[in-house]
């Protein structure tokens, strides 16, 4: 019994013929398209994805029963028909033109086999049976595989020098759960992971020894770290050809800085991508049982930093007024230590003091608070229960659902 040679074949810009024009034919049309080869599906008719990608220019149709003659030049053949002589006879004809054959109807004949693969970060894995060819077995094996790399569980890193590059990655709220499939793809591949302290640091203790963990993490009133070191840490080490992670809690790009350092790595030739994240500004008012929006009692929604709303204040005078609308939900991120001067402001500005508000500490975590009141009343609610940051601030009709 001989075992198949395993390859990996380059059809880019080389001829690629599908016999057969169901389903089964437009799963190999997508294979050889991936692959960037020039495809021709011969059949008399098409399901509605071939015709499609006929009309787009993707491929050739050639709309009648196949004949002789329709194999010349290509590189690979799928024989697809679903009629075994019809597919004896494509084999037949491309091994005479010594054209590898898959037999779509069955695995055990052709002088090639489709394999059931996965693609992950510049990694394609490819499974096939070395004899008694079984697709189901292969696929579901497939499918355990991508999840388990999809969760981080195997490793995806580097063992040789390679281009160094930045991703912002959004780490939620701070529950690992909340940490995006993609996110946990990317932490598996990191070699240096610049991390501020929210979010999910304890996926930290799962990666590799060998990975580079850099705390630059904020409290109020203290940044150890400022924005332009951590712009050039980002920098410095992507350009040293490593792979680096900056892990934000919340989304990159909701008050995390991330356009800051995506400019700054742009500017610095590195590449850069962003995964987001699942922004606290929803889902931790979420945590507390509390929608941003809901039928009859908000219909928008308006992100405030309360921080920058108060200095911006001082400065130049905020226009308290504009966030005044007891249609809306506000949403206030990194507003505890000022809430006193963001609730006045916007009493001040005619928001009435009985409008429903809350204020949720820790969301997602067992240390979870929520404290529920009035906004001329949260601040003192809040201190006397002894909240304190990371926490959100919902004000609105809405904050009066909050579960207690």
């Amino acid at each position: 019994m001989t075992t198949p040679l395993a390859l990996q074949l380059s059809l880019t810009g080389r001829r690629v013929v599908v016999v057969g024009g169901g389903p089964v034919a437009a799963r190999k049309v997508r294979s050889a398209l991936a692959a960037a080869a020039l495809v021709t599906v011969v059949a008399p008719w098409a399901c509605e994805e071939i015709t499609d990608l006929a009309g787009s220019g993707a491929l050739i149709w050639t709309a009648r029963e196949y004949q002789a003659g329709d194999l010349d030049g290509a590189w690979l053949v799928f024989a697809a028909t679903g009629d075994r002589d019809t597919d004896e006879a494509v084999e037949a004809a491309a091994t005479a033109d010594r054209t590898f054959c898959v037999r779509a109807d069955d695995a055990t004949a052709g002088t090639a086999r489709s394999t059931a693969s996965v693609v992950r970060d510049g990694l394609q894995i490819s499974i096939g049976a070395t004899a008694g060819a079984d697709p189901r077995r292969a696929a579901h094996l497939r499918d355990a595989l991508a999840q388990a790399l999809d969760r981080g569980d195997l490793p995806l890193h580097r063992h040789r020098p390679g281009p160094g590059r930045v991703v912002l990655v959004g780490g939620g709220p701070g529950d690992p759960d909340l940490l995006t499939v993609r996110g946990r793809r990317e932490l598996a591949a990191a070699e240096v992971v610049v991390h501020d302290r929210l979010g999910p640091v304890g996926v930290l203790a799962e990666l590799r020894p060998e990975v580079l963990l850099i705390d630059v993490g904020k409290t109020p009133g203290r940044h150890p770290v400022p924005q332009p070191e951590i712009n050039r840490l980002l920098v410095e080490h992507a350009q040293a050809g490593r792979r680096v992670v900056r892990l934000k809690g919340g989304d990159p790009f909701l008050f995390g800085r991330g356009g800051e350092e995506v400019l700054a790595c742009r500017e610095a030739g590195v590449d850069v991508t962003v995964v987001p994240g699942v922004t606290s500004a929803i889902s931790v008012p979420a945590a507390a049982g509390i929608p941003v929006t809901h039928r009859g009692l908000s219909r928008q929604v308006t992100v405030l930093s309360g921080h920058d709303a108060v200095v911006t204040d001082a400065r130049a005078g905020t226009d308290w007024a504009r966030l005044v609308d007891p249609d809306a939900t506000l949403v206030v991120l990194m507003g505890m230590a000022l809430l006193p001067e963001v609730t006045a402001g916007l009493i001040g500005a005619g928001l009435a003091p009985d409008t429903p508000a809350a204020a949720i500490a820790n969301g997602w975590t067992p240390q979870q608070q929520t404290v529920v009141g009035t906004v001329s009343t949260l601040p003192a609610d809040v201190r006397a229960a002894g909240l304190a940051s990371p926490a959100v601030v919902v004000i609105g009709a809405v904050a009066a659902l909050a579960r207690g």
